[in-house]
């Protein structure tokens, strides 16, 4: 990596790390994540790493002038069929991967699963208003789960706020050095990003350097496979589609659960989720997956290999 990239990751990191600490400085100086403000803020802050990106790329102009949309996945969407397929399997992955990590918390004892629903049907009492009817539980469960591939397209909408910074800008800055060193570098950094609001005990419950370390590891797990779609199909928009399924289905353990469980356990983001995260990305290395890579504007990659018989690289 040349000075200029080296010292426009480092200004990106600062601007997003710094402002979201800026946004999320209510929170701290207030009742925390009870905070009324929580609800605007937390949307807002998943916006920090695209001004970032904008600052730096034309502060610093990396990418160049020429090169800025495709440098960050915005456009064009082509091979379109590679695209397309990459953006449904973004869309529709996640809950999958979210359900296979609530049944391997199940089986490593990490939750204890209540298909009668009797611990969600608690939790949901706690937020009806007092003398408020309760609705059928078994209703509501279907409800949300029917509801996760709508809320995926409307969480993809503040998710986009964090990939064009994390897959838009940051996982082309850094492919110069490789395939994993630029998936694990660009994990890490988005762990550390959303430190501002898991010390108030956002996702895990925990508020010391553990629940950090906890988000450092479920966004490095994660962050592979959305890096990978962004490296797959040269486009910011799977890895959106994937970021805001993954928001929609975050959840889907406490419909299952009897008691409230250790999310840094069963949870996604958590040891549940590294695993089944892990398995994914064991599949897609075994496959090949990670050495078919269109080149990026800015960030050569490896290119499809071409068919036998010579010609062009092709591709699927």
């Amino acid at each position: 990596m040349t000075r200029t990239r080296i010292a426009a990751v480092v200004s990106f990191v600062v601007l997003a790390c710094g402002l979201a600490w800026l946004v999320a400085l209510p929170l701290w100086l207030g009742d925390g994540l009870a905070e009324p403000t929580a609800a605007l803020l937390l949307p807002v802050m998943m916006f920090t790493p695209a001004v970032a990106a904008v600052i730096v790329t034309f502060a610093l102009r990396v990418p160049s002038a020429g090169e800025r949309v495709r440098f960050l996945g915005l456009w064009p969407l082509r091979p379109a069929k590679r695209v397309v397929w990459l953006m449904v399997l973004g869309w529709l992955a996640p809950p999958l991967l979210v359900g296979l990590s609530v049944l391997v918390a199940a089986a490593l004892g990490f939750v204890q699963l209540d298909l009668t629903f009797a611990g969600f049907a608690a939790q949901l009492a706690q937020l009806l208003p007092e003398g408020a009817p309760m609705p059928p539980v078994e209703l509501v469960v279907i409800s949300q789960l029917v509801m996760i591939p709508v809320a995926a397209l409307l969480n993809s909408v503040v998710a986009f706020g964090e990939e064009l910074g994390w897959r838009g800008w940051l996982v082309p800055a850094l492919r110069p050095l490789g395939t994993w060193p630029t998936l694990l570098i660009s994990g890490a950094i988005w762990g550390v990003w959303h430190s501002p609001v898991i010390l108030l005990g956002y996702n895990f419950g925990r508020t010391d350097i553990t629940g950090v370390l906890f988000m450092i590891g479920g966004c490095v797990a994660w962050g592979i496979l959305l890096g990978w779609l962004r490296l797959r199909s040269a486009s910011i928009w799977p890895a959106v589609l994937a970021h805001g399924s993954l928001n929609a289905a975050g959840g889907l353990v406490l419909l299952f659960a009897a008691s409230q469980p250790d999310l840094a356990l069963a949870g996604p983001l958590g040891l549940a989720g590294w695993i089944v995260a892990a398995v994914a990305i064991v599949i897609l290395a075994v496959t090949g997956q990670f050495r078919r890579q269109p080149e990026l504007a800015g960030a050569p990659g490896r290119l499809l290999s071409a068919p036998r018989g010579g010609g062009s690289a092709s591709a699927s």
